[in-house]
C-alpha cells in the first residue's frame, strides 16, 4: 500500500481535481461542490495514509520519489518528507477541505473560486516535499497565481491594491532566493538540498547567502519590517483566501527557515542570531500594541499573526544563543519544537478566528467591531466557539496556543532571560486584544438591530467550527503525537547546525 507515489497524488490529485472542475463547472455547476468534495476528502485520506506508514525513529527522507526533469542541468522531480515537513502536509490538507466546505456560499463563479482553491493545496504540498531547490523554487513561486487570482477576483474594494502589494512583495523577496540557489547549484553541481546541506562554504558567502534567504522567508513568514503587505492581504481577501494564507502560506516561510537557511549556512545563522532574535522580540511585543489599536476585526488578527511568527523565528534562532551561554545545545531542540508546534497551531487559531469574522460579515456585511455588540446573545452557540478560539490565540493553558508559546519561552530562558522576559511579557498584550474583540463584539447589550436578527450557526458552520475546535483542544492536551513526528528531526537539525561548514 506504501509503494504509492503518495507524494505525488498529493499534489497532482487536487491539481488536476481544480483543472477538471475549472473546465466542466460552468457547464454542470451541480457537480462542482460534490468533485471538490471528493478531491478535497481523497487528499485527507492520502494524507492519513502518508502520516500511518511514517516511521518517526530515522532522519532519512521517506516516501522519496525521484525522475530526471531537465537532464542537461541535472535537475530532479524529487520528492521526499522528515518530521519537519510532514506535519505541515497533514496541516495542509484538512485546512484545505473546511476551505471547500466554507466555499458554499460563494455566489460569483463557485466553480473558479474552488478550482483555485485545489490548485493551490497542490502547490503548497510540492513546496512542503521538495528535495530538489529548483523543484521547491518552481512550487514556490507557483502559489502566487491562484492566492493572485483568489484576491483579486473575489476580494473586497481595495483588492487590486492587495494583490498587487502582495506579489511585487513576495516576488521581489524570491528573486533573492533564486540567487542564492544559483550560486549554490554552480558550486555544488546540483539542485538536491541535500547536497546544499554538505556543501562547504566559506563565511562571507554564508552571509550573503543567509541574507537573501533572510529576505525571500521574511517576507513570506512575515517578519517585521517586510510584513505590510500582510494586513492588506487579508483585509481585502474573501474568508477563504484569509483561512489559507494565514494557515498554510506564511508557514512556507517558517519552513524555509529550517530546509535551507539553517544547515545551508549555520555559521552566518550563528554571527547574525542578534539580527533575527533582535526582530523577532520586537515584532512580539510593538505588533500587539499595533493589534491593540485596531477596530477592524481582520487587521486585528493580521497583526497578531505576525507576533505570534514572532514565535517561530525566535524559537528556530535560540539555538546558537543557547550554545554561547550554556556550553551545550541540548535546549535548542525545545525552542524548535516550540516553533514548529506554534506553526500548527496557529494554523488552526487563526484559521477558526478568520472563519468566524467571515460568518459574522456574511451577516452583518462589517468587519468594524464598532458594528457589533452582544453578538452571543442571538448566537450564543457561535460566541462560545469565539471565546474559545481567541483564548487559544492569547496562549490559555489547555489549548494548542500554550504549548509552542510555552516551549519557545523555556527555551529563551536558556539563552537570556531578557528573551523570556520580552516573550512571555508580550502574552499580556496577546490576552488584551483577544479579550478586548471578544468583549466588544461578542459581550455587552444588543447594539443595533442587525445584531439582533442574527440566526446562529448552521449545519456547514458547525462543522468548521467542531472540526477546529478538536484540532486546537487536542493539541493543547496531548501534544505528544505531533512532537513524537518532529522529534528526529529536528534533533538531527541541531546537530547539523552546530558543526562548522566553513572549508
Amino acid at each position: 500500500m506504501f509503494d504509492w507515489p503518495l507524494l505525488s497524488l498529493l499534489i497532482w490529485v487536487p491539481i488536476l481535481g481544480g483543472a477538471l472542475i475549472a473546465a466542466i463547472g460552468s457547464s454542470m455547476p451541480k457537480l462542482v461542490r460534490p468533485l471538490a468534495l471528493i478531491f478535497a476528502v481523497v487528499s485527507v485520506l492520502l494524507a492519513f495514509v502518508l502520516y500511518a506508514g511514517f516511521d518517526t525513529t530515522t532522519t532519512a527522507k521517506q516516501f522519496e520519489e525521484q525522475v530526471v526533469w531537465i537532464a542537461a542541468l541535472n535537475v530532479y522531480y524529487h520528492l521526499g518528507i522528515d518530521g519537519l515537513s510532514l506535519p505541515l502536509i497533514l496541516l495542509t490538507t484538512p485546512i484545505s477541505l473546511l476551505i471547500i466546505v466554507a466555499s458554499w456560499c460563494i455566489k460569483d463563479r463557485p466553480h473558479l473560486y474552488i478550482a483555485c482553491f485545489l490548485l493551490l493545496q497542490g502547490l503548497m504540498v510540492g513546496v512542503f516535499s521538495s528535495l530538489d531547490a529548483l523543484l521547491f523554487y518552481v512550487f514556490f513561486e507557483a502559489m502566487l497565481v491562484p492566492m493572485f487570482l483568489i484576491i483579486g477576483i473575489w476580494g473586497g474594494p481595495n483588492r487590486i491594491y492587495a494583490t498587487i502589494k502582495l506579489f511585487l512583495f513576495t516576488f521581489l523577496g524570491s528573486v533573492f532566493m533564486l540567487v542564492a540557489l544559483l550560486w549554490l547549484y554552480l558550486q555544488a553541481g546540483s539542485f538536491q538540498i541535500l547536497d546544499f546541506h554538505e556543501l562547504p562554504i566559506a563565511l562571507h558567502s554564508q552571509i550573503l547567502i543567509f541574507l537573501a534567504f533572510l529576505v525571500a522567508f521574511g517576507v513570506k513568514l512575515p517578519m517585521w519590517p517586510v510584513h505590510t503587505w500582510l494586513p492588506d492581504a487579508h483585509v481585502e481577501a474573501p474568508t477563504g483566501g484569509s483561512v489559507v494564507l494565514a494557515a498554510i502560506m506564511l508557514k512556507i516561510g517558517g519552513y524555509g527557515f529550517v530546509r535551507f537557511a539553517l544547515p545551508i549556512t549555520p555559521d552566518a545563522a550563528a554571527a547574525l542570531d542578534w539580527l533575527v532574535i533582535g526582530l523577532s522580540l520586537f515584532a512580539i511585543a510593538y505588533i500587539g500594541f499595533v493589534a491593540l489599536a485596531q477596530s477592524d476585526m481582520k487587521k486585528l488578527i493580521a497583526y497578531s499573526s505576525i507576533a505570534h511568527m514572532g514565535f517561530v523565528t525566535l524559537g528556530f534562532f535560540l539555538a546558537f544563543a543557547i550554545a554561547r551561554n550554556t556550553g551545550s545545545v541540548s535546549g535548542a531542540g525545545l525552542g524548535m519544537t516550540g516553533a514548529m508546534v506554534q506553526m500548527i497551531s496557529h494554523a488552526f487559531v487563526s484559521g477558526a478566528m478568520f472563519f468566524i469574522v467571515g460568518m459574522l460579515y456574511d451577516r452583518v456585511h462589517s468587519r468594524d467591531m464598532a458594528s457589533y455588540g452582544g453578538v452571543a446573545n442571538t448566537m450564543p452557540w457561535l460566541g462560545m466557539f469565539a471565546v474559545l478560539f481567541f483564548m487559544a490565540n492569547s496562549g490559555l493553558p489547555g489549548t494548542s496556543g500554550f504549548v509552542g508559546e510555552f516551549m519557545v519561552i523555556m527555551a529563551a530562558f536558556q539563552a537570556n532571560f531578557w528573551f523570556a522576559f520580552v516573550a512571555g511579557s508580550s502574552l499580556l498584550l496577546g490576552a488584551a486584544y483577544s479579550l478586548w474583540l471578544v468583549r466588544k463584539v461578542f459581550y455587552g447589550e444588543v447594539s443595533n438591530n442587525a445584531v439582533a436578527g442574527l440566526k446562529d450557526m448552521d449545519g456547514r458552520e458547525w462543522f468548521l467550527m467542531v472540526t477546529l475546535a478538536f484540532f486546537v483542544l487536542a493539541i493543547g492536551i496531548w501534544p505528544y503525537p505531533l512532537i513524537e513526528m518532529m522529534e528526529v528531526s529536528v534533533a538531527h537539525l541541531v546537530e547539523h547546525i552546530v558543526v562548522s561548514k566553513l572549508p
